[in-house]
């Protein structure tokens, strides 16, 4: 009996860490090479030449688009909130199964959201920011969106913090700065 209670528990364990392995947050950074509003998917091209199929859904915010209003986002009912083929743009998704569905899609082309480069000096994981010097020598802070600051520094290893360079993909709004999407160069 304790032998099938056990088991019962250890199923119970691994499939709860199944569940949350699919909620793990990714992101991909591309262009947009095709539009399918029957299913509503996007396909996203990245510089290697991989293509993911993101699927759009009712709760996918969308960043860097146009404001209400004009000719661009009167059109985003049919070109996915203002995406279209063309748009570069960073995915941010979930998995299941073999279906990546889009949490967040940042617009970072020349009418999306801002860029800029430069290179890490302090990550604060706790405050969540992000402070880069840039080219010119300016520092600049930015407030980590919530995938911003899961996905934070994943790939730049502990202690190099303040020697990897990045862009850093961000919006304004009130004089505040947030980052949505960093990169490393």
């Amino acid at each position: 009996m304790k032998n099938i209670i056990r088991a019962s528990v250890v199923l119970l364990l691994l499939s709860a860490f199944g569940w949350a392995a699919d909620d793990v947050v990714s992101a991909v950074h591309g262009t947009v090479t095709k539009v399918d509003a029957a299913t509503k998917t996007a396909v996203v091209k990245t510089k290697d030449g991989t293509e993911h199929t993101i699927k759009f859904v009712d709760k996918t915010t969308v960043h860097g688009v146009k404001a209400a209003g004009d000719a661009t986002a009167m059109g985003a009912k049919d070109s996915f909130h203002g995406i279209k083929e063309g748009s570069e743009v960073v995915a941010h998704y979930t998995v299941k199964g073999t279906e990546k569905t889009a949490v967040e899609v940042d617009d970072v082309g020349k009418d999306g959201i801002k860029a800029v480069d430069g290179t890490i000096t302090h990550i604060d994981r706790g405050a969540k920011t992000v402070a880069v010097k840039t080219a010119d020598g300016t520092e600049e802070t930015f407030k980590l969106s919530g995938h911003a600051a899961d996905d934070a520094g994943k790939d730049i290893a502990k202690g190099t913090e303040k020697t990897t360079k990045v862009t850093v993909y961000y919006t304004e709004e009130a004089g505040k700065k947030t980052a949505h999407f960093f990169e490393k160069l």
